[in-house]
């Protein structure tokens, strides 16, 4: 394998190609666009495109396609050639700045929440240079923004770089009262992937991992997670192929994958990157994503991507670490001595009030059919937001809310006891993985969202609402300098921190008293998508997006309709694959198991007058009882899904969805795997938890 640092961004058109490549004012005017937001005007373009054309073509490219994020929340792209004729029959190469910056894809045909009609059908992409251009399976992909005719926002990127714009410029503004020079500031994340692998076998077998990503049925495994000794093991040797083809691919489209482990369920790995430029790091994970489905197959493994593919042990998440740079700083660095960092104080006071005021928002923004089943246990956290600061940082808060005096506690060595192993300091502060979003050193690690979902919408949120944090601190501080300033900024914390101090929890988030205390609290706690999604239309979370300029209301409403419409086809699908599974394959093996038993009594009756079969009888009255209660169930969810489809109104269809179809659907899960667990593994129909985290 060649070397690490050979292979790395070989097939991406990054700023070290950019300037072998292209004339010096090219590169400087593309520069400046790039960390500086400048304008690109089309000569520029030009130039840029024929080297970037030239490149791709000598690595292998024969296509372009201008690669975006429409509101299903994966990619899309569609590849045109570089391929010109000309007319003496043969043909050129070509690719133009126009081609480059702007391409024409059929916007009806992807979901709009009523924005595009069929016969409203023109929309745009956009070339976004500041998430470099790479080329994949022989494409050249250019990164791009999606719009709609009439400039509304089709797509997960656009409001993104609104919502780093805003950031930008309210975070330059408290800086200035620092005595700061305007610069560039971003917002950085990096997102840690959990996945499931399973094999291809077993995956061809199970119908509902096919056309749900999640087991609708499903008894637990003779063993689970509870030995703990999955969590850091030795990887398998064919899952470490799979990850090393992964590194490769990875390393290759310039994504910095870094750490790679066996998750803590069976069958359940992670990769994490380092962190980067919030745009570009969601970029990356997207097509990290896609290349862990599209490699799995090389080595006969499925990559499982749901929240939630099996219950009772532990889902997939995607941990959002975020943070907020201005040059070579870190805001979210509290240094040595945080309680006199005013500028950190400033900073993770806006955070604490953003997060509180918002809660709801940043709620909606990870909330989806697959994790509304993770959310609330094995090491998810709950459905309430809350923050989790750590032991230094809430004492500080308490001092400030309490206008108390703080000494800072003394780093503690740990001494292991064993003179050949080092000692070393141990951390101001423990980690709480029950927390939704807690402080770890100097970012906030965002535990909510999902594995399947696009990070896109919950950094938007949070870029929002801290914007709009950091705008209220600048409005109130005005004109301000020097020791009038540092009191007034002192007094604005204090207060702050007093309005806000109700969103920090440092206990059990999975405990009975939390939820109870935090309803005390006034937190909200929206256990459901359906319960979660109206906030989004709520007049409050409408004013800040437009105040901020990242969404219009129109656009707000639209991406709520996509939202909505998503869960209820979701949840409609589930159903109806449980429906088919139960009529076609489990009902069938139950009686087939049940005539077999019957008959088996009745010869062994026949073989030996006064036979004891009690024990056949038992298990046939076992199975016949579980067939007319699955009988019954199946019955009943074909009545409630009928129900809610008739329901025109689709928040109204969500509720009875999550409320009334959902427990019905476990029920009549409950019904088949009280089954399988009693039947001849002979019989049953599909691979079970044991065949598929087991594997070998």
């Amino acid at each position: 394998m060649p070397h690490v640092s050979d292979i790395y961004g070989s097939m991406v058109f990054n700023e070290h190609t950019m300037q072998e490549r292209l004339p010096s004012a090219t590169y400087k005017s593309l520069l400046k666009t790039i960390r500086e937001g400048k304008p690109l005007d089309l000569e520029v373009a030009n130039v840029v495109a024929h080297a970037m054309k030239e490149w791709a073509i000598e690595k292998g490219a024969t296509h372009y396609t201008h690669w975006f994020q429409p509101l299903t929340g994966i990619t899309s792209e569609k590849h045109d050639s570089f391929l010109d004729p000309v007319s003496d029959g043969r043909a050129i190469m070509s690719f133009s700045g126009k081609e480059l910056i702007k391409g024409e894809p059929d916007a009806s045909s992807f979901p709009s929440g009523g924005l595009r009609a069929t016969f409203e059908a023109r929309g745009y992409t956009a070339w976004d240079p500041t998430s470099y251009a790479f080329i994949k399976d022989e494409v050249l992909c250019i990164p791009t923004a999606f719009c709609s005719y009439t400039g509304e926002a089709l797509d997960k990127k656009t409001p993104l770089l609104r919502s780093m714009a805003a950031i930008e410029e309210q975070a330059n503004r408290v800086l200035a009262l620092f005595g700061e020079d305007p610069q560039r500031i971003i917002t950085t994340v990096g997102a840690e992937q959990e996945y499931f692998l399973i094999s291809e076998k077993d995956y061809e077998r199970r119908r509902d991992l096919i056309m749900t990503g999640r087991t609708l049925f499903g008894a637990m495994p003779s063993k689970g997670q509870e030995l703990d000794e999955h969590y850091f093991g030795a990887i398998r040797p064919t899952v470490n192929e799979f990850m090393k083809e992964l590194d490769k691919e990875l390393w290759a489209l310039g994504v910095p994958a870094r750490t790679k482990h066996n998750e803590v369920a069976p069958a359940q790995h992670e990769l994490a990157p380092i962190f980067t430029n919030a745009n570009r790091a969601i970029d990356e994970n997207l097509l990290t994503m896609e290349k862990m489905r599209l490699l799995a197959s090389h080595h006969g493994l499925v990559c499982l991507q749901h929240e939630k593919p099996f219950e009772g042990i532990n889902g997939s998440g995607k941990h959002n670490n975020w943070s907020i740079c201005a040059g070579k700083k870190n805001l979210f660095d509290p240094g040595a001595n945080p309680q006199d960092n005013l500028r950190f104080l400033v900073f993770l006071t806006c955070v604490i009030e953003c997060v509180d005021e918002y809660q709801e928002l940043l709620r909606m923004s990870v909330a989806s059919a697959g994790n509304d089943h993770r959310l609330g246990a094995n090491e998810a956290p709950p459905a309430i937001v809350s923050i989790f600061l750590g032991d230094e940082l809430n004492a500080i808060v308490d001092a400030l809310v309490g206008e108390h005096s703080y000494k800072s506690a003394e780093r503690v060595s740990m001494d292991l006891g064993v003179d050949v192993l080092p000692s070393f300091l141990i951390d101001n502060t423990d980690r709480n993985r029950t927390s939704p979003f807690a402080f770890t050193g100097n970012r906030f690690e965002f535990r909510m969202p999902g594995s399947a979902v696009n990070l896109a919408d919950a950094n938007m949120i949070l870029n929002t609402a801290m914007a709009k944090s950091l705008k209220d601190f600048a409005d109130a501080m005005g004109d301000r300098t020097g020791e009038e300033f540092e009191e007034a900024a002192i007094d604005y914390i204090k207060q702050t921190l007093r309005d806000h101090q109700r969103i920090i929890f440092g206990g059990d988030g999975y405990s009975q008293e939390w939820e109870e205390e935090a309803a005390r609290r006034g937190l909200v706690n929206h256990k459901t998508t359906a319960d979660a999604l109206p906030c989004y239309v709520d007049p409050k979370s409408i004013a800040l997006f437009e105040e901020m300029h990242v969404l219009s209301e129109t656009e707000v409403r639209s991406r709520y309709e996509v939202k909505l419409e998503k869960y209820n086809k979701l949840i409609n699908i589930e159903a109806n694959v449980m429906d088919r599974m139960v009529r076609r394959a489990y009902l069938p093996a139950l009686n087939r198991f049940a005539g077999d038993v019957a008959g088996q009594i009745q010869a062994e009756k026949g073989a030996l007058v006064g036979a004891d079969v009690e024990e056949q009888e038992e298990l046939l009255r076992t199975v016949l009882a579980g067939i007319r209660e699955v009988g019954a169930q199946t019955r009943k969810l074909k009545a409630v899904h009928e129900e809610a489809l008739a329901i025109a109104n689709q928040q109204e269809r969500a509720n009875c969805y999550a409320h009334t179809v959902l427990p019905v659907m476990e029920d009549l899960r409950s019904a088949v795997d009280a089954m399988e667990v009693v039947v001849d593994r002979e019989y049953w129909p599909v691979p079970t938890y044991d065949d598929m985290l087991f594997y070998c």
